[in-house]
C-alpha cells in the first residue's frame, strides 16, 4: 500500500500549487468509501467469527483438518498451531497448515469453518490450482514492484508538481498497480478454498445443516474482507490515476 504520509502529502490541495479540483475529490471520496465499507466489513466478521467461536462442534479445528487433509490423500501436509488471532494460513514452501491457537485447540462451528478453508488451500496446492499458482509466482514480483513502486511514485509526484514531465510518477504507479492486480488474483483463490471447505464440511457430517450454515456465514464474511481489500486498493490506484491526469493536463495547456 502506498504510505499514509504520501496519501496525505499528496492529498492536500495546497502542495506544490496544486489547487484541490474535482477529479482529487472524486479520489479521496472513494477512498474514504473504501474505508468505511473495510471498516463495516471488518466489524461483522469478527462479530459473526465470535459469535461462531461460542457455537460448540463435535472436533478441534486440529482435528478437523487432519480429517479433511487425510481425506484427500495429504498425509505428508503437517499441522501446527500459531501465536495471535485470524493470523491460520497455508504454506505451501513449508507444506503446513497453520492454525492460529483459538483455532487449533478449540471445538468450535468458526474454528471448523477456519481449518477447513486453510485445508482448501492445501488441496488446492496439490491439484496444481492454477489461480493458486498464479498468486503464488506474483508475490515477489507484487512485493518488489509495490515497495519500489511508491517510492518512484512519491519522487515522480514531487517532479511533475514542480512543473516537470509526469512519467516517472506513471511508471511508479505502473509498478504500484501490480498490488491491485494481486488483490484481484487472490480473490477466486480464497473463495474456492471456502467452497471446498464447505463441500467437504457437509459431505463429512461433521457438523450439523445448522452448524453448516454458520460456518458458510463465517467464510463469507471473511471472503468479504478481500473483497473490501480489491476495493481499497482500486480506490487508491484511481486516485493516483486523477492527481497524475490533471497534472498531464495542465502540462498541455
Amino acid at each position: 500500500m502506498i504510505p499514509n504520509f504520501l496519501i496525505a502529502y499528496y492529498g492536500n490541495g495546497l502542495t506544490y500549487g496544486m489547487p484541490m479540483d474535482h477529479t482529487s475529490l472524486i479520489g479521496i471520496g472513494l477512498i474514504v468509501l473504501a474505508g468505511i465499507v473495510g471498516f463495516i466489513v471488518q466489524v461483522g466478521m469478527r462479530k459473526h467469527m465470535q459469535e461462531y467461536s461460542a457455537e460448540p462442534a463435535g472436533l478441534t479445528g486440529e482435528q478437523i483438518a487432519r480429517e479433511m487433509l487425510d481425506a484427500h490423500g495429504l498425509h505428508n501436509v503437517q499441522i501446527t498451531h500459531i501465536p495471535g488471532q485470524l493470523t491460520d494460513h497455508y504454506n505451501p514452501a513449508t507444506r503446513t497448515v497453520n492454525l492460529s491457537e483459538n483455532v487449533y485447540s478449540r471445538a468450535s462451528v468458526a474454528a471448523a469453518a477456519v481449518a477447513a478453508h486453510e485445508c482448501g488451500h492445501a488441496v488446492q496446492h496439490a491439484q496444481a490450482y492454477p489461480w493458486l499458482g498464479m498468486r503464488s509466482s506474483m508475490v515477489p514480483v507484487v512485493n518488489i514492484g509495490t515497495h519500489l513502486g511508491q517510492w518512484i511514485l512519491l519522487i515522480g509526484l514531487i517532479i511533475a508538481a514542480a512543473g516537470s514531465s509526469t512519467w516517472v510518477a506513471w511508471t511508479g504507479l505502473a509498478l504500484f498497480s501490480l498490488s491491485t492486480l494481486f488483490t484481484f488474483v487472490t480473490l477466486p483463490v480464497e473463495l474456492d478454498a471456502s467452497r471446498r471447505a464447505l463441500v467437504w464440511l457437509r459431505t463429512s457430517r461433521h457438523i450439523s445443516p445448522a452448524m453448516h450454515e454458520h460456518a458458510s456465514s463465517a467464510l463469507r464474511w471473511a471472503a468479504m474482507t478481500y473483497v473490501s481489500a480489491a476495493l481499497s486498493s482500486v480506490a487508491v490506484l484511481v486516485y493516483y490515476i486523477l492527481r497524475l491526469l490533471a497534472l498531464s493536463s495542465r502540462d498541455r495547456r
